[in-house]
């Protein structure tokens, strides 16, 4: 049996999907690192809503988080992941928060939330963009979840410079009853994120983030860096305190960054393990033996897939997560919140389906070939 994909100048080629799935096992905890997969939101394709309305299906976004504790990852909720400022208003995040957290607790499975200003419209000032963080903080805090201090479009547009986020930041963490992770978050995912702590010198910038971790360093658990650059995440990395973890965001390099060096290693807060969840585990367990070739050996050949899903735009890599969420049977249709399904082209589609197919990735790969064929069908793409 084969499929017809769509290639390059709109030509089409033959390909046969794999017969089985991959292997992986569930159940023992992760002991090596702290691995968090970043996690998609379900809509409800049946909710008669508003472009500009967030309709979620709570009962399939709940059991897709299952599906990741499962596996014996935790959840980073309510993230750019859950296209949060792409389609989930704060309103829509704070209940996505508030369930995740409790099922998080029926479950028994580690949790850490999203802590914004996204509640904003318009132009803030810098109290305004404080007092939005202290809303959000509290309520994250308030469900017994682990916060992440998101990066912060108002922030970016309020600030002067430097010492306007060593002011909001250091407010903050001297606020917060636990420690948490701060989030970096390069202007690839987010163009409105340009500039961030302060200057549009990546080295200057560095220094800004060092600082509020130096004057802080009890109030902050690690830092999650998506700048999709394995050199400095390496160089800043070992320039934490001493009990600060860097937890990577970089989902083109993250094999050799979570396996490290003979100076340390990165521990994981990636979009990328929400379609990986199952296969990520495995390969985190088989690094808790201390078998690093086996670890490279199963993580590396997934590179290929993630690089293509945050190619440029990189900020529609929801898309990808999503297709793969529908083909791998965890949601029963391809439909976004704000209609995000439409912002990847077709080929590109196809290939991320031939990608994860390769990898094992669908728990039935004939649902898989059949739920392709019909999209492709959808598009005239006739089989």
């Amino acid at each position: 049996m084969t499929i017809r994909l769509p290639g390059p100048g709109g030509s089409l080629r033959d390909y046969t999907p794999r017969a089985e799935p991959a292997s992986f096992t569930t159940g023992a905890p992760l002991v090596s690192r702290t691995v968090f997969s970043a996690a998609h939101v379900v809509a409800d394709p049946l909710a008669d809503a508003g472009p500009d309305v967030a309709a979620v299906d709570w009962d399939a976004t709940l059991a897709f988080r299952r599906h990741l504790w499962a596996h014996g990852l935790g959840v980073a909720e309510a993230m750019d992941t859950a296209q949060r400022g792409m389609g989930l208003d704060w309103a829509g995040a704070a209940e996505l928060i508030r369930r995740s957290t409790a099922e998080a607790r029926s479950a028994g499975g580690a949790i850490a939330c999203g802590v914004g200003t996204d509640q904003l419209t318009g132009t803030a000032t810098l109290a305004e963009v404080r007092a939005a963080y202290e809303e959000q903080l509290a309520l994250v805090e308030g469900t017994g979840a682990q916060a992440i201090l998101m990066a912060s479009r108002a922030l970016a547009a309020a600030a002067s410079g430097p010492e306007d986020y060593l002011d909001v930041y250091g407010h903050l963490l001297r606020q917060a009853a636990e420690p948490v992770i701060l989030h970096w978050l390069g202007p690839m995912f987010d163009p409105a994120l340009d500039g961030y702590w302060g200057s549009p010198d990546l080295d200057a910038a560095t220094e800004t983030f060092l600082d509020v971790i130096a004057a802080h360093p009890d109030k902050v658990d690690g830092i999650k860096v998506s700048l999709l650059d394995a050199r400095r995440e390496v160089e800043l990395r070992r320039r934490l305190p001493q009990g600060v973890r860097c937890y990577t965001g970089d989902d083109y390099n993250y094999p050799e960054l979570i396996a490290g060096d003979e100076q340390g290693f990165s521990h994981a807060l990636l979009g990328i393990f929400d379609p990986l969840g199952p296969l990520a585990a495995e390969a985190v367990r088989v690094l808790d033996t201390g078998d690093t070739t086996k670890f490279r050996e199963l993580l590396d050949p997934t590179v290929e897939l993630s690089r293509h899903l945050f190619e440029k735009p990189t900020r529609f890599y929801k898309t990808g997560v999503v297709l793969l969420a529908w083909l791998a049977g965890h949601q029963s249709h391809f439909t976004m919140v704000g209609g995000l399904q439409s912002a990847r082209p077709l080929p590109h589609l196809a290939r991320a389906y031939e990608l994860a197919d390769g990898l094992g990735l669908f728990p039935d790969p004939a649902l898989g070939e059949t739920r392709m064929k019909s999209l492709l069908s959808l598009y005239g793409v006739d089989q």
